[in-house]
């Protein structure tokens, strides 16, 4: 199992699902991406991308300043 970061920091929406949607042919089953952004719909795109994948979310946390950071697991 690998544990992959993402920074998607500064990148407004559709961009960092797409960056997800780009590296999760590379992920294997078991492995957790974790995701850092500050796009203002960054979690609700995030909760909708893992439920249409089905894919499990395992948090979003606020850091402040606009930026949350958040894990999927494949």
């Amino acid at each position: 199992m690998a544990v992959i970061v993402l920074d998607t920091m500064g990148l407004k929406c559709p961009q960092p699902v797409l960056k997800i949607a780009a590296k999760s042919p590379d992920m294997q089953f078991g492995d957790i991406l974790e995701i850092i952004g500050d796009c203002p719909t960054f979690e609700r795109d995030i909760r909708a991308w893992c439920k249409r994948l089905k894919k499990t979310l395992l948090f979003i946390r606020d850091e402040g300043a606009n930026k949350k950071r958040c894990q999927i697991q494949f």
